[in-house]
């Protein structure tokens, strides 16, 4: 897609990413939200093409969902000239808990990663500072993975 839409509607923004990305799944529309689902290994490729294309300026969320036997990172996305937002969902396996960092796209994702790399283990690739924000420098455990135990559950 060599065109820029200012304001996208739903329906422009589903047929763009499933004519640009083909395996992008569109899970489900509202009437100012979409919510997709994307492989990890073009998960950036897609990012960049929500930011430039589709004039997302804003990533108001990068968190993650502990599934046991992998990680679903959640983007949450916000276009401000139409009020859309898209929930773009990247699978990570637990074995290899690797996504390239979004701060080159959205400076504001900075903090969003490093909370979800020291709360759950997802290390953002290129990142540029992944360090603790809330834990002590010498912790070495993951608070909200659900193999993480309290003293009271041991």
């Amino acid at each position: 897609m060599d065109t820029v839409l200012q304001s996208p509607s739903v329906e422009e923004i589903t047929q763009a990413l499933k004519s640009e990305f083909p395996a992008v799944e569109i899970i489900s529309t509202e009437e100012r939200r979409v919510k997709a689902k994307c492989p990890r290994e073009i998960s950036h490729d897609v990012c960049v093409f929500i930011h430039e294309k589709l004039t997302f300026e804003h990533c108001s969320v990068v968190t993650a969902v502990d599934y046991i036997d992998h990680l679903m990172i959640v983007y949450l996305l916000a276009n401000y000239y139409t009020g859309i937002m898209i929930d773009l969902d990247v699978d990570v396996p637990d074995e290899d808990l690797h996504i390239d960092s979004v701060t080159d796209i959205w400076e504001g994702a900075n903090w969003h990663e490093r909370e979800t790399w020291e709360l759950f283990g997802v290390v953002f690739d290129n990142h540029p500072r992944l360090e603790r924000l809330l834990t002590p420098k010498t912790y070495e455990f993951f608070p909200f993975r659900k193999s993480y135990k309290l003293r009271s559950q041991e």
